[in-house]
């Protein structure tokens, strides 16, 4: 059984590599293009500090700039659990970042879109632990947008030109 399911794996990998297929990472992959090349805006709160932060981990600092990034970042807060006496003991945050890749020189837009996510957090405890909880949901929160912030931009590479 355990073969069986190694041979299905290496037919659908060389069906894909028929199609044209082609690793983003691979050797003649796209990613590298957006790798050490992308000027992100720089931030202007401590939501977009962690957001950008988080973006210059996955695509590196810009070495030698050839795209800049713009970003719009939203967040709100919403409430969850409520209780009797009109208590809010639990919060999400739902943020949305609307991007755009442009070419550092004729500032043409080149891949543009909208992620959007939530986490959720605790204010039952003390205020000492509601305040870590919000700030540590505010980090997660940018963490996760970035992260699917990227990923687009690594689906969408294609399009750039090489």
């Amino acid at each position: 059984m355990w073969w069986s399911d190694r041979r299905s794996v290496l037919l659908g990998a060389l069906a894909l590599s028929a199609c044209g297929f082609t690793p983003v990472y691979g050797p003649n992959g796209t990613a590298g293009r957006l790798q050490n090349t992308v000027l992100v805006d720089e931030p202007a709160n401590r939501d977009s500090y962690f957001l950008v932060r988080q973006l210059e981990n996955r695509l590196g600092r810009a070495t030698a700039p050839r795209y800049g990034l713009s970003l719009a970042l939203d967040v709100e807060t919403e409430r969850m659990a409520i209780t009797t006496a009109s208590v809010t003991t639990r919060f999400n945050l739902i943020g949305r970042v609307v991007y755009a890749l442009r070419d550092l020189n004729d500032g043409k837009v080149l891949i543009s879109g909208t992620v959007d996510t939530f986490v959720g957090y605790s204010a039952g405890g003390t205020t000492a632990a509601t305040r870590t909880a919000l700030a540590d949901a505010h980090e997660r929160l940018m963490t996760i947008l970035a992260d699917q912030t990227v990923t687009r931009l690594i689906a969408a590479s294609g399009e750039l030109p090489a």
